[in-house]
């Protein structure tokens, strides 16, 4: 953990330091994921596994090493320190929200994205079964407990979840052969890739590390000094900051596959992230530390589900249009703004 040396510092010279962390903690997340993967795919390629079964596992977990590292890292802190993982949890909700509602919006916005029928038959329905899974949970923990939690149980079956999925990728993809997407694996010597994955898993570590460090010594310092509470002060910037800056990846992604009118890429990558987020991410930091979070995630989670069936029903047209990006990146807005408001307690809590 980093030494809390700030803690006699004036509050504008504390509250930089600790957005610099986090703006540091999102650089090393982003370029640290792409090193990593970049060389765990070579390893692959080198011992001979398909192309397409590392795009659909390597690849595809890849992108939510962000997402993990500060999910994970948070995890870790409430079990050294007790309290809530607000930023764990909302990390997670808020990059799903931010997916579709934000990454999946600008890409619709440069250009329309067909869907294939396979999408709707397959990756939706699981989408919307993981997240109605979620929702589930934590009502009934909340219900059975009064503590709104991610328990180590539910990490389990959400581990054991994702495991199942990635196999039926695999299988199914066997099955049914896809086209390469003509993205190129560079090709490394062995002991340079295992090298960079070292590096690459250090450094995402680490930058998991600041951006927990940052996002909750923001959210603590800013909420004192402002008199709001603690745990929707750090609900407001594990949704908001913290989820847009481990949404990167994706969003980098999605925006240049559907520029280049990569459509099923840009589409797919959101899905794919998404379902990753709920059983990999979550699963993993629920089974390394229960996560607990206040009350205020019950609307989180309906806004996350909400906009899972919305995006579901415009795929149900066949086609995600320019109309409907608009649409997404308003409801962003809207959704930005209710956080707020209710941070600083212009709206009731739930």
């Amino acid at each position: 953990m980093i030494p809390e040396f700030y803690e006699s510092w004036h509050i504008a010279p504390k509250l930089l330091i600790l957005l610099a962390f986090m703006i540091v903690g999102v650089v090393f997340l982003v370029k640290f994921c792409d090193l990593f993967v970049g060389a765990s795919s070579s390893i692959a390629k080198k011992l001979h596994i398909a192309p397409m079964i590392i795009g659909l596992t390597v690849v595809a977990m890849g992108t939510s090493c962000p997402e993990l590292a500060v999910s994970v890292s948070d995890s870790i802190a409430c079990l050294n320190d007790g309290g809530n993982a607000n930023v764990a949890i909302g990390n997670v909700v808020g990059s799903n929200i931010c997916n579709i509602l934000l990454v999946l919006g600008l890409s619709i916005v440069f250009t329309p994205i067909i869907v294939k029928k396979s999408s709707l038959k397959k990756e939706f329905p699981f989408l919307i079964a993981v997240s109605l899974l979620l929702v589930l949970f934590v009502i009934i923990s909340g219900l059975v407990t009064d503590t709104y939690q991610v328990a180590r149980w539910m990490g389990i079956v959400f581990v054991v979840l994702s495991i199942a999925y990635v196999t039926f990728l695999v299988i199914d993809a066997k099955r049914n052969p896809i086209e390469d997407n003509g993205e190129e694996i560079k090709d490394m010597k062995m002991w340079k890739a295992i090298l960079f994955v070292i590096i690459g898993a250090l450094g995402i570590a680490c930058g998991g590390e600041f951006v927990v460090f940052g996002a909750k010594g923001l959210a603590v310092t800013g909420a004192t000094a402002m008199g709001i509470n603690h745990d929707l002060a750090e609900s407001l910037v594990g949704l908001t900051i913290v989820a847009v800056g481990t949404s990167l990846p994706e969003l980098v992604t999605s925006v240049v596959a559907a520029k280049k009118g990569e459509n099923d890429i840009a589409l797919g990558n959101v899905i794919g992230s998404n379902i990753f987020n709920i059983l990999f991410v979550l699963g993993i930091s629920a089974v390394v530390n229960p996560l607990t979070t206040g009350n205020q995630i019950i609307v989180d989670l309906i806004v996350m589900m909400s906009v899972t069936l919305l995006l579901f029903g415009f795929a149900l047209t066949k086609k995600l249009n320019k109309k409907m990006g608009f649409i997404f990146i308003a409801i962003y807005v809207l959704y930005l703004t209710y956080l707020i408001l209710r941070t600083v307690g212009v709206i009731p809590q739930f």
